[in-house]
């Protein structure tokens, strides 16, 4: 049941409608693309893509550094000779299925939503989970130094083994091999495997509202595939005797706690009624919704200051000009012409508005009662716009008589 689901959401019609719920839906694919605004969005996160880059040198330089080479006495080497093998899960594997795939997963869902927020704010997250996992797994082994299960064979590959005068032992295998065998705690394979993958398992439950109270198992079954990849990954350093298992679940605790903190860093937890999408497209969101309630309240305001009255038979003067009345307050307006305060006549008071009677003349008039002659005045656009009313739109397109 768990694959049906699955490949509802990536089938070959791409059907992700159950998985966007709510507020999700609020703004149509392609407002929010990577060639629209990912720019934009990746220079408001300069510093943490820097920082990034500053992490990626700690990692290797604690990678290179010697570690700490603890106390080994003869008696310690019983729970230390197990035998020296290959690894299972290789090294170069851990970016391909820990970062690789889920950015793959991360794309898939862009493609779908058109939401260049969830795209980079999901790879911005997945690269900070392991790279502070990185730093961190790595300088606790440095600092412990705790021997591998197979030190002994890392340490006398000949199977003879010597000691000093205080029962330390005097190695005389190959120095990187040795090196490597004072690095068993925490498990490196383990710590970056639940940081990638717990992360991508975070990222789909909050995408397919796992939590959503409707009980859906089938949904838990898809959060907790990535978990399960995961633990194997660190059963198979405990099988390959490269760990011990308290090395192991060390290492597990430390990269999924790492990716639940950086996946809040950006997402809303899983379980909350926002947990679809980055705090980043609720924050749009909501200055979607200020900017048109601001404008609606503009337009009502306008609408309530301003009466259009147009007039039953329109007619034209000698001058081939069709008036339009707007009555608002024609006592103050017929005082600010006698006045001579023409500059007054753009505010919405009460001047006949004389329509160009030729198409194509860009110039709008308005005629002075108290002069009886049509004064050439610009009418700036915002006057017109500012009046929201539904007749508005047909009659003062261009000033036109033919609109």
């Amino acid at each position: 049941m768990a694959w049906r689901y699955l490949g509802s959401l990536f089938g070959s019609r791409w059907n992700f409608s159950s998985v966007f719920q709510g507020t999700i839906r609020e703004v149509e694919p392609g407002c929010h693309t990577i060639k629209s605004h990912g720019l934009q969005v990746a220079k408001d996160h300069k510093h943490d893509w820097l920082i990034l880059l500053l992490l990626v040198m700690i990692a290797i330089i604690l990678l290179v550094i010697h570690p700490f080479y603890r106390f080994v006495g003869k008696d310690m080497m019983d729970d230390l000779k197990y035998p020296l093998k290959d690894n299972t899960v290789p090294v170069w594997a851990i970016p391909i299925y820990a970062v690789l795939l889920p950015i793959v997963i991360f794309i898939l869902f862009y493609l779908r939503r058109r939401d260049v927020y969830d795209l980079h704010h999901s790879i911005l997250g997945l690269f900070f989970s392991m790279l502070i996992t990185a730093v961190i797994t790595e300088a606790i082994k440095d600092a412990v130094g705790r021997p591998r299960p197979d030190f002994f064979w890392r340490c006398f590959p000949d199977g003879k083994d010597v000691y000093d005068q205080w029962g330390d032992v005097i190695c005389h295998g190959k120095d990187s091999v040795i090196r490597e065998g004072h690095k068993s705690f925490p498990s490196g394979h383990t710590s970056w495997s639940f940081a990638g993958l717990g992360f991508l398992s975070l990222y789909l439950s909050g995408k397919i509202q796992a939590f959503d109270r409707k009980g859906h198992v089938a949904k838990l079954c898809i959060v907790f595939l990535p978990l399960l990849a995961a633990s194997l990954v660190g059963v198979s350093r405990v099988d390959d005797y490269w760990h011990h298992w308290q090395d192991v679940f060390a290492g597990g605790l430390l990269g999924l706690v790492v990716a639940f903190f950086c996946y809040l860093q950006f997402f809303p937890p899983p379980y909350d009624n926002n947990g679809s999408g980055p705090y980043a497209y609720f924050k749009m969101l909501e200055g979607l919704r200020a900017n048109r309630q601001a404008a609606d309240s503009v337009n009502v305001q306008d609408a309530q200051g301003m009466e259009v009255v147009l007039p039953q038979q329109p007619s034209r003067n000698n001058n081939g000009f069709m008036p339009l009345s707007l009555d608002h307050d024609a006592t103050d307006s017929l005082d600010q012409m006698e006045a001579g305060r023409r500059s007054q006549l753009l505010k919405p008071l009460s001047p006949t508005l004389l329509l160009p009677s030729n198409k194509d003349d860009e110039v709008h008039h308005l005629f002075d009662f108290s002069e009886n002659k049509a004064l050439r005045i610009p009418l700036p656009e915002v006057y017109v716009r500012s009046v929201s009313v539904p007749l508005i739109p047909q009659i003062f397109h261009r000033f036109s008589p033919s609109c």
